[in-house]
């Protein structure tokens, strides 16, 4: 296949109501954004150049969640307009099948799908930062943490090692009033020590003011108190702990940041099957943009043929929307149920929707 008149009419077409589609459900997110400006600057005594920043970060996610529901208002458009003034129908008269009419809406949506995939785990986790770090260090003024930070890594010689702290202090990325306890390989402590701080320069964290107590084999105990400086291995960098711990929320990393969480095992159970089941979604989540195109194109012909009115065509995207979503609702909760099939239940959304637009499509194109 090679570009022609016919592909360019046909991109013409969705392009006008693809950006009247982005611009009206941007603005529909944008509205509960507009608001938290509002209370952040009134309640929360924020600056406004804060608040306003807080706005622009938070429109990448935004925008990742709206491409989709846009491609599929703007074909319902696009199909409608060329169905309703009987385009479609000379085309096919000329000689032109219904697939190569619509051929490159598809490949639209396979376009777009890649996209808004690459937003989603480029843009979307670096605007996150960006959002955290202002909501933390300008308008909390507040550590990360909401919680005790603990980590555990394993040693190097075998055994483990469990990091608490009470506190992080996000400027000069400082862990506060540490506590590290070293296990031997059958799970008995042989080390604790005690820290006032542990801070991370130079790749390295440094324990300021610890003080150690070994416990020797034969029962004997070994102390150094006040040691000034020590090097130590936490297991995390300071911006694997801020994404774990102050976030909680694997919607807002990247699949790879996620698989880092993961792999480091300081999640729980519940955690685990959380993760696991956004990191297969997020690789799905994006080809939503195929896949309603796919399904748009024969409801546009068909239940859209008698009316010209946008409205109709901006309701029915919203009904196919929710029908996904809670479809994707029901199959997250199957996959986190049963986690060894969570890549299948990701994609079932997507299956169950390109199917039924597929056969509605081969309807379609019978008449």
């Amino acid at each position: 296949m090679r570009f022609t008149i016919l592909d360019r009419y046909m991109l013409t077409e969705l392009a006008g109501p693809f950006v009247f589609g982005l611009s009206a459900f941007t603005l529909i997110f944008a509205a509960t954004e507009i608001l938290n400006i509002g209370k952040l600057v009134s309640n929360e005594h924020a600056p406004l150049w804060a608040a306003l920043l807080v706005f622009a970060w938070s429109l990448p996610a935004d925008i990742v969640l709206v491409i989709p529901m846009a491609l599929l208002l703007g074909t319902l458009l696009a199909i409608q307009r060329l169905s309703g003034e009987s385009e479609i129908a000379a085309m096919k008269a000329a000689g032109i099948t219904f697939a190569r009419i619509v051929a490159p809406l598809l490949a639209v949506g396979i376009l777009m799908s890649f996209v808004t995939l690459y937003l989603q785990e480029g843009l979307v986790p670096y605007a996150d930062d960006q959002l955290i770090e202002i909501e933390n260090n300008v308008i909390n003024h507040v550590s990360a943490f909401s919680r005790d930070l603990t980590v555990s890594a394993p040693l190097p010689g075998g055994g483990r090692q469990v990091t608490v702290a009470t506190a992080y202090e996000p400027n000069s990325r400082a862990l506060l009033h540490v506590t590290l306890i070293q296990y031997d390989n059958h799970n008995d402590p042989r080390q604790i020590v005690f820290a006032d701080r542990a801070e991370f320069t130079a790749d390295k964290w440094t324990l300021q003011n610890s003080s150690v107590y070994r416990f020797n084999p034969d029962g004997t105990t070994l102390a150094e108190p006040r040691i000034p400086q020590q090097e130590v291995e936490i297991g995390e960098r300071p911006t694997d702990l801020m994404k774990r711990m102050s976030n909680d929320d694997p919607e807002n990393m990247s699949r790879s940041e996620i698989a880092d969480v993961v792999r480091s095992g300081q999640l729980t159970e519940p955690e685990v099957r959380k993760y696991v089941t956004t990191y297969q979604e997020k690789l799905a989540r994006p080809f939503a943009c195929f896949v309603f195109i796919l399904i748009a194109i024969p409801f546009g012909l068909r239940s859209m043929r008698t009316s010209g009115s946008a409205s109709l065509g901006f309701g029915l995207s919203l009904v196919i929307v929710f029908v996904y979503y809670v479809v994707m609702t029901v199959c997250s909760f199957a996959a986190e149920a049963f986690l060894s099939f969570a890549a299948f239940w990701a994609w079932v959304p997507n299956l169950l929707f390109t199917a039924i637009g597929l056969n509605r499509l081969r309807h379609a194109a019978m008449v």
